[in-house]
């Protein structure tokens, strides 16, 4: 195998797939990236049997072959080479030969034939916007479970209807729902998925460069399935697959309600600043009391002989008056979410989840909602 290929094209490919290498493979083979160069240009493949990423890029092939050395270490190696140049890859027997300019780098070779076979990517299910897809995805994630005893919880649920994509979250203190518009294959199709968070975040984030992501789903439903995302990058394709989690993910859209009694419109930015000033008074685990009344809200937190912070901030308020609390952090992670300059917190009662939204958002009731329960209030 012999080629040459651009050092910033290369260093990028390389960075983004052994960004999903994993931390202690199962094998050493795990920790490689494989490099296959052909006829159609190269190919950088990485996978530890949950996750795959194939990145595919122009280069000048001189000989046709493939090889698995350390993922990690080209990884460092190609971005430290000097920037605008060319990168002469070769094999020499065990070994690969990186120059770049006058640094010269060699690297052992893992064996090729132990490496598994990548998934196919299934049929693709439809496309939707680069750009919103990862700007939904970063809002869903916000309420996506963290504890692996939980793994269930720690999934995104994408729920297709149509040309309507839903993207649920929860960790059972708080709910996400992000939806958005996109373009199906088939256009009454309903399907749905469980994604592991994790994975699902860093690959729309990292799927920006093209237009559009292409989204493949090879199941209707949990377990066994995979989903596959692809999309554009310099110099070539960038191509995801991940296994869908296996169990139940709870009917958590009814929480939801229908109606409110109370609704207060505040200004976000003002409303994220006045939390975070009150909040350092509050111990841990206590939440930060919310009072709205007579147009405005007032923060709170802190009691007894402990410090203790008061704030009130402006404040449209309709319905009646209502005195609530909320884990701090929580609720600073929807706010922080949400672009709208005003946000909307809509409630049934004080003892009951409120509903987070940005309040400009478009009349077609796609976009973010933020559900997060309250916390109980020293007396």
């Amino acid at each position: 195998m012999k080629f040459r290929v651009d050092r910033d094209v290369f260093a990028d490919a390389v960075a983004w797939a052994a960004r999903s290498l994993p931390v202690r493979p199962s094998s050493p083979v795990l920790s490689g990236l494989l490099i296959e160069a052909g006829s159609e240009g190269l190919m950088l493949s990485t996978f530890d049997y949950e996750t795959s990423a194939r990145a595919t890029l122009s280069a000048d092939v001189v000989e046709e072959g493939k090889s698995l050395v350390s993922g990690r270490m080209l990884a460092d190696i190609s971005r430290a080479l000097p920037a605008g140049k060319q990168i002469d890859f070769a094999i020499d027997g065990a070994r690969v030969s990186l120059t770049c300019g006058s640094a010269r780098f060699t690297l052992q070779t893992m064996p090729v034939d132990e490496y598994p076979t990548l998934p196919e990517m299934p049929s693709a299910t439809g496309t939707v916007d680069s750009g919103e897809f990862a700007k939904a995805v970063s809002q869903a994630v916000t309420a996506a479970g963290k504890d692996d005893m939980l793994p269930v919880l720690t999934g995104v649920r994408i729920e297709i209807e149509g040309s309507t994509i839903s993207l649920l979250a929860t960790d059972r203190f708080r709910l996400s729902l992000r939806e958005l518009s996109w373009n199906p294959r088939t256009p009454d199709e309903t399907v749905a998925a469980l994604v592991p968070a994790k994975v699902l975040a860093e690959t729309a984030k990292s799927l920006t460069n093209g237009s559009e992501v292409t989204i493949a789903l090879s199941s209707t439903g949990t377990g066994e399935g995979i989903i596959g995302f692809e999309g554009a990058a310099a110099g070539g394709v960038r191509r995801t697959t991940t296994r869908l989690l296996d169990g139940e993910f709870p009917k958590v859209r009814s929480l939801f309600p229908n109606e409110h009694l109370t609704t207060a419109v505040v200004d976000r930015k003002e409303l994220i600043d006045s939390v975070k000033r009150v909040a350092l008074v509050a111990e841990r685990n206590t939440a930060v009391q919310m009072a709205f009344a007579d147009g405005q809200l007032t923060l709170d937190a802190g009691s007894g002989d402990e410090a203790q912070a008061s704030e009130a901030i402006e404040a449209t308020v309709n319905g009646e008056d209502l005195t609530t609390g909320f884990n701090p952090q929580f609720l600073l992670d929807g706010l922080t979410a949400l672009e709208q300059d005003s946000v909307e917190l809509a409630f049934t009662q004080a003892s009951k989840p409120v509903v987070i939204s940005g309040r400009d958002e478009e009349s077609t009731a796609l976009g973010f909602r933020y559900l997060l329960m309250p916390r109980r209030l020293l007396s």
